[in-house]
């Protein structure tokens, strides 16, 4: 047998090859790195707070904390009431929209009929206070009775109810006006 497949063949036969593979090897490798060098420096660097004594910078710093996006309530302002398609969207449609523990689906005409059959102030009592898996205004203490009842009509009324949306309360009279009838007259 021969040992013909054995023999190992390099592209560097003579010691002349291969000083001259080491030299053009460290030749690329010292102009890879001075490429890189060049890349990374070819913008001029600013460290961080470089710029900080300039106007914008300093207005920047000490802006009130409230101006970055947060929007302040007036906790005395009349509250806006929202539409009942609102509120299903915001509350009721976590459960509501796939049936979850029983709750009827929107749009269910036959889960929503025996419901519908006990009449609209009871309709809205269970819902106002809760039942079986259902909690009080569907979870969201901060609803109006009159969101919760406008949300249910909303409901009700996709299911084939032909409920009427409540009205808003009338508001209170303003404080200053009932002392000036009360007045007694000279």
């Amino acid at each position: 047998m021969s040992d013909a497949h054995n023999e190992h063949e390099s592209a560097i036969r003579t010691p002349k090859q291969l000083v001259a593979a080491v030299i053009g090897f460290f030749a690329v490798t010292v102009l890879g790195i001075i490429l890189l060098v060049q890349y990374v420096t070819a913008d001029k660097l600013t460290g961080r707070g470089s710029n900080s004594q300039a106007p914008e910078e300093i207005a920047a710093r000490i802006a009130p904390v409230a101006d970055t996006g947060f929007t302040l309530k007036d906790a005395n302002a009349p509250k806006v009431l929202q539409s009942g398609e609102a509120i299903y969207t915001s509350t009721c449609a976590a459960c509501h929209g796939a049936g979850v523990a029983g709750a009827p689906k929107f749009g269910d005409a036959g889960a929503w009929s025996a419901r519908i059959a006990q009449g609209y102030d009871t309709i809205i009592k269970h819902a106002i206070e809760g039942i079986r898996a259902m909690p009080a205004k569907g979870g969201n203490p901060d609803l109006d009775d009159v969101e919760v009842a406008r949300a249910v009509v909303h409901m009700a009324n996709h299911a084939g109810a032909k409920f009427k949306e409540p009205e808003v309360p009338a508001a209170p009279a303003p404080a200053a006006a009932a002392p000036a009838e009360a007045a007694p007259a000279k």
